[in-house]
């Protein structure tokens, strides 16, 4: 008996890094081969970064508001302009620790998948993007996907 329609809800872990796409293909694929799949975006400002957008430039009038607005232009470029009509999709936008953020999303959503991209080009990095990705799949409530940077095969739909 084949598996089909096992993924309804996919995460996908948006950080608008070039590196990163090889995922999302990866993501649009998935949902797109699971009719009725929701594909939601989610993108994580990490709290160090949130800290200084919030207290560093407090005097000017509706900060987080143009923050916000900001990145979901960026989202609306990077990712939405690619997403087929027929998959259907949500934007999430969290504020804090960038595993706690993934791993309660994948919780709230009732997430049947995460995927997110692996960047691999310094020891610093991999070592440091290596614990947040073995955190969430140490953590995670369902399977977790990491794409590394240079896949181009496996997630090729030709929309991205």
């Amino acid at each position: 008996m084949p598996y089909r329609n096992i993924f309804k809800k996919i995460i996908y872990c948006a950080d608008f890094c070039e590196t990163s796409q090889p995922a999302f293909r990866c993501a649009l694929n998935i949902a797109s081969a699971n009719p009725g799949c929701v594909l939601v975006i989610l993108h994580v400002v990490p709290e160090p970064d949130a800290q200084f957008w919030r207290t560093y430039i407090y005097e000017v009038d509706a900060i987080d508001d143009k923050a916000k607005a900001d990145i979901d232009e960026k989202v609306r470029e990077a990712y939405l302009s690619k997403i087929p009509a027929e998959i259907p999709y949500e934007t999430k936008m969290a504020v804090g620790s960038i595993t706690t953020a993934i791993l309660d999303a994948a919780k709230t959503e009732n997430a049947s998948l995460i995927i997110m991209g692996r960047e691999s080009s310094s020891v610093w990095k991999s070592r440091f993007m290596g614990n947040i990705t073995e955190h969430i799949a140490r953590k995670s409530p369902c399977p977790v996907m990491v794409v590394p940077a240079g896949e181009t095969s496996a997630g090729e739909t030709g929309e991205a």
